[in-house]
């Protein structure tokens, strides 16, 4: 007991010390963000952009999509270019091409006076005009002139311009997406910040620019900074440490005895409350919720090589790139948040014995109100993109065009109430456990506090303004989808599946209580601070790179034991007959285990370091770490605890588990296959892209559009079938369970739900 207080202890000054540190960090970005300046004019006064059209562009590149529809210092989307990058070698082009004319040569230079025009471009574009007493950004007559005619291509891009409908169809976009000129005129003004930004040197660091060299560009001198390569090693160095120190403690630990699990199921026989039977709706949501964002993903993934269209049919014109893969990104995040929340509403009651007075009218309630905001702001989003009604509608009601977090700010604050009123109605239901000694009472205590955070930490999708700083948008994003998504709802699930496990007699109740809080020490001191490894490149100082490379490395540590363990926890399980019943809802926190390992571990130190993310940011490297993480992660996760509920929800002999073991190796074989063979092969070249001639190539139609890449593309498809084949599996085993004759059946005996305490 002594030992578990001082763990919590550790817990707590772990938090404080580490969200005080992110937001010290996030206190500097903000001062040290680059300047939005008040005008961008040439020498004699010609003004080409102000700050108001540099803010306003912002909100029409998102209201067309925004990080759907391309990316902005590399986060966002993969078929569009990165703007940025598009716009920075565009410029730099021209510009050459302007000197070189004023050298009467073209194209027909000698050497030394190209050597020389490449050296006038490039300190030309490095060097910081950016004048604090007037807040205004003077540019050479020549660069004004570069300047113009990449802002008329966009103007053009974005607007009906024939002549650029096969490029158009290239990026995946509709045409009219900025239907008025002067958002058009905007938009153009915010890719040249930002590419400003990219090239500039920042005040103080000769040779380093805002976003610290960010994307590598030649032509401009942007290359890997020192501090990137110096922490990237550091990175490297800590994690072979913290792996061999975590395999060494594990080792000379003193395990305790094993668990040995009861005669006979103690759930079986289990009689579910009002509350527990109301849950069971949500689950079959998840699923459905589960087929729409697979069926939005195979359609966002042929995108990819025929832009506006789906096997010849002009499927754009009512469902567009942008639309489909908000969908796909949104509805992913909401099916697998429904079967964690769903779960927590299933299990408090059977953790405690007793339900609480109108609990059922508040799972009901909650379900309704989860119903209206997936498919408000679904529509609405939908609709605001294809009808271009603006920025207002789109901040408020429509796509606001941020990666994972794209729902409108009225749709955000109701889920906001709605998670809260989760929150309530789970620990009312904990209330007497947590009240009540017990040897659990530390991982029910887990539970709760971690919903705490769920439902608070939402909170951060309300932190930004429509005329917040784009800075200050990736930096609070990340607080939400990195600390919401990755952070607490893993925290929460993992003490649920402790719970689990421990009333099935798979662990010890002393055990669980000290690994969970352990793990929980473990997970945060590195993902806390890790949050940083999203931000190196987005106008932050080099202090972020410096945290975010040690604590994205330390990240990984912990993953390296999860497979271990879960094997071993399996391995357990089948020596009990009666543990049967549960072989793939356990088989699913299996394949949690491994995807950890191989995905968010493997494939995200792939991409962590900053030498590393310098070249692959945006490209198809993160995809593959994306996919697999997060269905293998949190998706797995997900199904095997709907699997566990539906299983204490209906007759035993209603399931029909022989179709989950199809399910289970198609969604898990079809992952694989989608990774290993589409997108991480795409990832690497990509790279090679990247690496050798610039990120602005890497996403380029010569790139994007070449054989190799729709090849790879193409390759998908046996992954997507597989796995489409492993949902519809699973679909089928939950409609089954639906079916009338199942409704009919009666049921045999129950036990009084404190059983499951005993």
């Amino acid at each position: 007991m002594k030992a578990n207080s001082k763990l919590w202890r550790w817990l707590g000054l772990i938090f404080v010390l580490s969200f005080g540190a992110l937001g010290y960090l996030g206190w500097q970005i903000y001062l040290f963000a680059p300047p939005i300046p008040k005008a961008v004019a040439t020498a004699d006064g010609a003004v080409l952009f102000t700050g108001e059209q540099i803010q306003r562009g912002q909100q029409a590149w998102m209201a067309a999509g925004g990080q759907q529809l391309g990316t902005v210092w590399g986060h966002g989307s993969y078929v569009a270019p990165d703007w940025s990058a598009d716009w920075l070698h565009r410029e730099a082009v021209a510009l050459q091409k302007i000197r070189a004319a004023q050298h009467g040569g073209g194209q027909t230079l000698g050497d030394d006076a190209r050597a020389l025009v490449d050296a006038q471009v490039r300190n030309e574009m490095r060097r910081n005009t950016y004048d604090d007493a007037t807040g205004a950004v003077r540019v050479s007559r020549e660069r004004a002139q570069a300047i113009r005619e990449v802002a008329s291509h966009y103007e053009a891009l974005f607007g009906s311009e024939a002549s650029l409908a096969t490029l158009r169809e290239q990026y995946a976009m509709t045409e009219g997406a900025l239907p008025e000129k002067a958002d058009r005129q905007a938009l153009a003004a915010f890719f040249f910040w930002s590419s400003w930004a990219a090239s500039t040197d920042r005040p103080g660091e000769a040779g380093l620019s805002y976003t610290s060299n960010w994307p590598h560009e030649p032509l401009v001198g942007n290359t890997m900074s020192t501090s990137a390569a110096m922490w990237s090693m550091v990175s490297i160095i800590l994690l072979l440490a913290g792996i061999a120190a975590m395999l060494w403690l594990h080792g000379r630990d003193q395990h305790d005895e094993e668990a040995q699990p009861p005669k006979a199921d103690p759930f079986l026989g289990l009689k579910a409350t009002p509350s527990m039977k109301a849950t069971r709706k949500y689950f079959f949501i998840v699923i459905a919720l589960m087929l729409l964002q697979i069926a939005m993903g195979a359609i966002t993934a042929h995108y990819a090589v025929e832009g506006q269209a789906f096997f010849g049919i002009p499927l754009a014109q009512v469902l567009p790139y942008v639309t489909s893969r908000t969908i796909h990104t949104q509805i992913g995040i909401f099916w697998i948040a429904t079967a964690w929340l769903a779960t927590g509403l299933y299990i408090a009651p059977l953790l405690s014995g007793q339900e609480p007075k109108l609990q059922k009218l508040g799972v009901d309630a909650l379900f309704w109100a989860l119903i209206v905001v997936v498919l408000g702001s679904t529509l609405t989003g939908w609709l605001g993109t294809l009808q271009h009604r603006g920025v207002d509608f789109s901040f408020w009601l429509g796509n606001q065009g941020l990666e994972f977090t794209s729902m409108g700010r009225v749709w955000q604050l109701l889920l906001f109430v709605g998670l809260l009123f989760w929150v309530f109605l789970l620990g009312r239901a904990l209330w007497p456990a947590l009240r009540r000694p017990s040897e659990s009472r530390g991982l029910i205590a887990m539970v709760f506090l971690s919903a705490t955070c769920i439902g608070g930490f939402y909170a951060t999708s309300l932190t930004w303004g429509q005329h917040t700083h784009y800075s200050m948008i990736e930096y609070w994003r990340w607080w939400l989808v990195h600390l919401w998504v990755e952070g607490f709802f893993e925290v929460f699930a993992t003490a649920v599946i402790a719970l689990i496990f421990t009333h099935l007699g798979l662990v010890r109740p002393a055990s669980a209580n000290r690994a969970i809080v352990a793990e929980t020490i473990v997970f945060l001191f590195g993902g806390i601070l890790g949050t940083l490894h999203h931000l190196y490149f987005t106008g932050t100082p080099t202090s972020v790179i410096a945290v975010g490379a040690v604590f994205s490395a330390l990240e990984v540590v912990p993953l390296t034991l999860i497979g271990l363990e879960a094997m071993q926890t399996y391995r357990r399980s089948r020596a009990v007959p009666w543990l049967d019943a549960y072989k793939w809802p356990i088989l699913c926190f299996v394949a949690v285990g491994f995807w950890n390992t191989v995905g968010a571990g493997l494939l995200g130190f792939a991409i962590n370091p900053p030498a590393a993310l310098y070249y692959v940011q945006g490209l198809n490297m993160t995809a593959a770490h994306g996919h697999a993480a997060l269905f293998g992660v949190y998706g797995m996760l997900g199904i095997g605890l709907l699997l566990f509920c539906l299983r204490g929800l209906f007759e035993r002999s209603l399931h029909a588990d022989r179709l989950l073991k199809p399910a289970f190796w198609g969604l898990n074989v079809g992952l694989a296959m989608m990774v290993f063979m589409s997108l991480l092969p795409a990832g690497i070249y990509q790279a090679w892209a990247s690496v050798t001639q610039g990120l602005w190539y890497a996403r380029s139609p010569a790139v994007i559009h070449s054989g190799v890449m729709e090849t790879l593309v193409w390759l998908r498809v046996p992954g997507d079938i597989v796995f489409a084949a492993g949902s519809l599996f699973l679909a089928l085993y939950a409609w089954r369970l639906l079916r009338p004759a199942a409704r009919r059946k009666a049921p045999r005996p129950a036990l009084p739900i404190t059983a499951a305490r005993q």
